[in-house]
């Protein structure tokens, strides 16, 4: 303990509930925040509680199949900022790869993953838990190593119970038994009480939507299997059964966990055939596999990832969509309004719009030529000129223009409908489940030529401009530029199901695997649009789709290929439920048009750091909430910072976490203790 602290003064307790990524780049920031202080006067003790094992938690868990991959490629998320010297703090994942786990003991399959790794290979997950793990133990050492840390706690336990005090909080859970149990035991309860507490909870238990419920019910009631929502680490893969037909709604990033603990899960194996692009791999069945019937509203999966290193290139430049202007453009609005906001249709997307359709056609310029009928660059300067004419938010006049620019002088390419993407065979009709598996594998081969092609392709291009776009919308959704009905209705309702089915995708490998699942007839598509139910006369699931002229299909097993909802009035976390049913919490206050109010999907917080708010609209002052509780204050929440961006940007979790680091140590050095909360 330095001199300049009291010795005759109780430590300041500080309990973080959740020590997975969130609650470890909490603790990363305040070990570096004691650092560079250096003259901290009042001891502090940390308390950390997860049922998990710290640093990867639930999602990350090191123990999960090595088959389940990240979506993201390794150069991109984090959850320190990016270490500038050698010894001093900061750690990213692409660096702790280079540095060969950074002193980290690794196993021998890690190790090897590891050296095959490149900046853009996409890990497996339980890789990305023992890099967070590292961080985790890494700052846990470098706290205890602060002669003002008095003690670091790390406790494996269920905090399910928060209670306000007159100056601290008392938490309240149980211990669980062991390292492999996540069922509280009795007589293992524990008591603390914090000074501030610090809410990182990370993915928790969802209650099942009405219609899910329905579904489950009725399976149970007809002796079905029904696999709601879930984390793929945490399903009984092994209980679906082999040689049977499986139901899976969804298309989605889980439906390619699903296809491999299914596939390659049960023996089977990916052969390289060389066949070029969508056909680099057949598929050599185990004879354990089911026969897996998938479906979605778009009718086919996401789109698979370029095959670039960068999340978003460097070539990606924004035009029209400029943040700046339009913070500018609001605050001169709220002179006159001060509620003065924008909505997304009128005022965004077409800026937008006019930036993935420049970027299609400049690319395509480049990559086809020939199909232009004036010179290409001359093309451009004209479609530029169309998209400037009219360069005013919330204009769509630019739009009919732009169709006949193409009309008249790119008519080979044809005009890029941007929204329709997300549905590629909108009110098409086939006439067999055959044609609609053809057209299904027809995409898959075309998807798998974009995304070797990279930075060439003229549609992964344009997608690449939408993603960088959707971090623009995240940023003016954090700084409330968005009507709350707009971010409802559009930007939730269509703009982000098209950017996640284009841009969230999964790496090229996983378009390749299935399209030889595909090939081998063990992998089906129902198409779009799907109605699934149960037939009560033969009690079995049964799924169809109005698009396509075929019987439907039948199972005896339904699985829901997405994660638990992230909506805390639907939450399954005992704690969570405890602090909305007291009145400790609430969930997020939004208003539509005509000003009535709606909830949000998180919590309602005020300020940054974020405090949790009450059910009288009174902010905490020592409770602070960070990650997908946030999911309403922000947008994408479930988005790992992305390393070296800015901590008010693409790195934001970061900043969030800094932010609440530096409120702690500001909170312990106030000596009036019994001031309101």
């Amino acid at each position: 303990m330095s001199e300049q602290q009291n010795p005759g003064r109780e430590p300041y307790v500080i309990a973080v509930v959740g020590a997975g990524p969130r609650g470890t780049s909490v603790l990363e920031r305040l070990a570096s925040e004691l650092d560079r202080t250096r003259n901290h006067s009042r001891a502090i003790t940390v308390v950390v509680f997860d049922v998990h094992d710290p640093g990867a938690g639930h999602v990350w868990s090191t123990a999960q199949s090595r088959l389940f991959l990240m979506n993201t490629p390794a150069g991109f998320p984090t959850v320190a900022p990016e270490r500038e010297t050698p010894g001093e703090p900061g750690l990213s994942f692409d660096q702790w790869r280079l540095a060969g786990g950074d002193g980290a003991v690794l196993s021998s399959v890690e190790a090897e993953e590891l050296e095959k790794m490149g900046r853009g290979s996409y890990p497996p997950r339980a890789l990305y838990g023992r890099y967070l793990r590292h961080v985790f133990e890494r700052s846990v050492a470098a706290l205890r190593a602060n002669t003002a840390v008095v003690e670091v706690r790390v406790e494996r336990a269920e905090i399910t119970g928060l209670h306000r005090g007159e100056a601290d909080y008392l938490l309240t859970g149980r211990r669980v038994a062991d390292a492999n149990s996540q069922t509280p035991q009795s007589g293992d309860a524990l008591e603390l009480r914090a000074d501030a507490v610090v809410l990182a909870l990370g993915h928790v238990p969802a209650h099942l939507n009405p219609a899910q419920e329905a579904m489950a019910q009725a399976a149970d009631d007809a002796g079905l299997a029904y696999q709601g929502p879930n984390v793929p680490g945490d399903v009984a893969w092994d209980k679906v059964p082999a040689g049977e037909t499986v139901l899976v709604r969804g298309l989605g990033l889980n439906f390619f966990d699903v296809m491999i603990a299914l596939t390659v899960g049960r023996g089977g194996q990916f052969n390289e055939i060389n066949g070029g692009p969508g056909r680099a791999l057949e598929y050599w069945p185990s004879g354990r596999e089911p026969r897996i019937v998938a479906a979605s509203r778009r009718g086919t999966p996401y789109r698979a990832k370029s095959c670039i290193e960068e999340f978003i290139p460097d070539s990606v430049k924004l035009r029209y969509l400029d943040f700046d202007v339009i913070v500018q453009k609001v605050a001169e609005a709220r002179v006159l309004n001060p509620d003065a906001v924008v909505r997304f249709d009128a005022h965004v997307w077409p800026l937008l719009h006019r930036d993935v359709l420049l970027a299609y056609y400049r690319t395509a310029a480049r990559r086809h030529p020939s199909r232009f009928e004036v010179d290409p660059d001359e093309f451009v300067d004209n479609l530029v000129a169309v998209l400037d004419a009219e360069h005013q938010a919330g204009s769509q006049v630019w739009l009919q223009g732009a169709r006949r620019l193409v009309e008249e002088q790119a008519p080979a390419l044809g005009f890029l409908d941007v929204p329709r993407l997300g549905h590629p065979f909108a009110e098409r009709g086939f006439s067999s489940l055959k044609e609609y598996q053809k057209a299904v594998m027809e995409y898959l081969e075309f998807d798998a030529i974009s995304s070797v092609e990279g930075e060439k392709d003229p549609l992964k291009m344009a997608i690449a401009t939408l993603n960088a776009g959707r971090m623009v919308v995240k940023e003016m959704i954090t700084e409330r530029l968005i009507s709350d009905e707009s971010r409802q209705s559009e930007v939730q309702g269509w703009f982000e199901p098209l950017v996640e089915g284009l841009a969230s995708g999964p790496p090229l490998q996983r378009i390749e695997e299935l399209a030889a699942l595909a090939r081998a007839n063990v992998v089906e598509f129902i198409g779009p649009d799907p109605e699934f139910e149960i037939d009560g006369p033969s009690g079995v699931f049964t799924a169809s789709s109005p698009w396509v002229d075929a019987p439907a299909c039948t199972a005896r097993t339904l699985i829901e290929a997405m994660m638990p909802a992230n909506r805390v009035l639907q939450t399954g976390s005992p704690l969570l439920r405890q602090l909305l049913d007291d009145g400790l919490a609430a969930a997020f206050h939004m208003r539509n048009d005509q000003g009535e109010p709606f909830p949000g999907s998180g919590l309602e917080v005020m300020g940054e750091p974020y405090r949790v708010v009450d059910a009288r609209g009174v902010a905490h002052r020592a409770l602070f909430v960070l990650g997908l509780q946030l999911s309403s204050a922000q947008w994408g929440t479930a988005i790992a910072a992305q390393a070296g961006a800015p901590l008010d940007g693409a790195a934001r979790t970061l900043g969030d976490a800094q932010d609440i680091a530096r409120e702690l140590l500001r909170l312990s050095q106030i000596q009036d203790l019994n001031q309101p909360r």
